[in-house]
């Protein structure tokens, strides 16, 4: 291995990779990060197993196409603290051959290798894309429903902590659930050459939203592999491998007859929400919403007997057509609020044992809330 390349042009293909790296896994050699030479291309892979990022640059090829795994996390580091010059030299150690001289300016480093027969090897992206997507839409995709699935190793039930990808009439429906709470979000799809639903685990999809981040690219390629989601956007490629359980049926859940409507002013009932959630229990986290048809506001109170109680009237926009009474774990409707753009959200209600159904209400809905919807499940309470 021998080659010259712009220091800029490594940090970054360093960095999107180290994404991937398996820093926790019981296999030492996913802790690598493999540095393969195609002529006057560099790709820069890392890979868990459950994801894999693969980041092609440009250098000047000075000897032959070669391969080489080193330390991701220490040539991370290195990346991150290299003098001010422009151009980096990698060389491998005729002699041994087990080590690779990184020169950068008045500064080196001679790395030692690890084993590259042992490196798992990465499926080539598939030639047949599946859609075309936005990247901005994507990203608030995520955004709006990741949050709402379960983090890996809270559940047995893989199926909780993914995000479910529906392509659909040239829409891509995303959606997330961890049994008592529920995020749609639907996007718009620039190409949909094949419906399909692939279940991804959130945490994979957060760390591709991360990657995204750091291309220039406006759109993103999807193409479908055995068990793979392939994402391709500029000269990066981003592998998520499906989640086998089958997604709940979330349609069932979303309530289609909710008469009450309380439309708050979303930024006030935020804070409202925020400040009665410190008395709430610690082990429902409830807070209850009381409204009647007399007046354009409502009650929202918690109690717990070591914090003590707390009572706050929060504005309407119009007094509900009937009395309400109901209490949600408070965590869960602060989540979304905190995650919506609109100036006003609207709760849709039935009765105080059935399921909310939370909406961005203003006029006109934020363009980054656009076909959002949020479901809630009530604390049921003891009397």
């Amino acid at each position: 291995m021998d080659f010259v390349c712009a220091k800029s042009d490594l940090v970054f293909g360093v960095k999107l990779a180290s994404v991937a790296l398996g820093t926790r896994s019981s296999m030492p050699i996913l802790a690598g990060l493999k540095m393969e030479i195609t002529g006057s291309h560099l790709s820069l892979q890392a890979t868990d197993l459950e994801r894999a990022v693969r980041c092609e640059i440009p250098i000047e090829n000075k000897g032959g196409d070669e391969a080489a795994v080193l330390n991701g996390a220490i040539l991370n580091q290195i990346a991150s603290h290299l003098p001010a010059d422009d151009r980096i030299t990698f060389r491998t150690d005729e002699a041994s051959g087990t080590t690779v001289a990184l020169r950068c300016g008045e500064t080196s480093f001679d790395l030692p290798t690890l084993p590259v027969e042992d490196y798992p090897e990465i499926a080539a992206l598939p030639s047949a894309k599946i859609a075309t997507i936005n990247v901005a839409d994507f990203h608030h995709g995520l955004e709006h429903t990741a949050f709402a699935a379960l983090k890996a190793g809270e559940t047995t039930r893989m199926s909780l902590t993914g995000v479910d990808l529906v392509l659909k009439a040239n829409q891509l429906r995303m959606v997330a659930t961890n049994g008592y709470r529920l995020a749609v979000k639907t996007i718009d799809v620039t190409e949909c050459q094949e419906e399909g639903e692939y279940l991804i685990e959130a945490g994979v999809l957060i760390d591709l939203d991360r990657v995204l981040a750091q291309v220039d690219s406006p759109t993103l390629d999807i193409r479908r592999g055995e068990g793979q989601l392939f994402f391709h956007a500029g000269a990066v490629t981003f592998m998520a491998r499906t989640i086998g359980e089958e997604f709940p049926d979330f349609e069932r859940v979303i309530p289609r007859d909710n008469p009450i409507a309380l439309t708050f002013e979303r930024r006030a009932l935020l804070e409202a929400l925020q400040r009665i959630q410190i008395t709430a229990a610690e082990d429902s986290g409830a807070i209850t919403i009381l409204g009647g048809t007399d007046e354009t506001a409502v009650r929202i109170r918690s109690s717990s007997k070591d914090k003590g109680e707390a009572e706050e009237r929060v504005r309407l926009k119009k007094a509900p057509t009937k009395p309400i009474e109901i209490s949600f774990r408070a965590e869960y409707v602060i989540d979304v609020l905190k995650r919506l753009a609109s100036d006003t959200v609207t709760i849709w209600l039935a009765d105080g044992r059935k399921a909310g159904l939370i909406e961005p209400a203003a006029d006109p809905i934020a363009p980054a809330d656009q076909g959002f919807l949020y479901v809630c499940m009530p604390v049921l309470l003891s009397s």
